[in-house]
């Protein structure tokens, strides 16, 4: 699972989400993407276990690039304590997603099978997602 080696502090609060992501909103490494179109937080566990369901569907084949990464941690307090005494100890990791964030690319696969890995892997999301492909403007050579 993905997690930071090293954090400069422990403990963040859990701010808002608002807004549409304005960076990392298209695809720039893969020929296919999948674009968030809600705003979450995704766990480690959910990034990896969509990675999985990805790479296995196309065999080995092709490329597939993680674009989001688990920075923010999440403490929760044991069950039965009482009030007070703190805030609690991270748990787990998870990687704050905007509306129009492409999440996973995808190269060197035929488009059916990419789209039918994607579907795969946004059932072990908890957004709603879509399959986008690289725009016909940017494949074209830049001058």
């Amino acid at each position: 699972m993905l997690l930071p080696k090293r954090v400069k502090y422990r403990k963040q609060q859990r701010g808002r989400m608002k807004g549409v992501a304005t960076r990392g909103n298209k695809v720039a490494y893969g020929e296919y993407g999948l674009q968030a179109q809600q705003c979450a937080w995704i766990t480690s566990r959910q990034i990896e276990a969509a990675r999985i369901a990805m790479t296995r569907y196309i065999k080995r084949g092709g490329q597939v690039w993680i674009k989001i990464f688990p920075d923010k941690p999440v403490t929760t307090k044991a069950l039965g304590l009482r009030m007070g005494s703190g805030k609690g100890t991270p748990e787990y990791w998870v990687a704050v997603v905007k509306p129009g964030k492409v999440m996973f690319e995808i190269s060197g696969v035929s488009e059916e099978i990419a789209r039918e890995a994607m579907r795969l892997a946004m059932h072990k999301l908890p957004i709603k997602c879509k399959f986008v492909a690289k725009e016909a403007s940017e494949t074209g050579g830049e001058q």
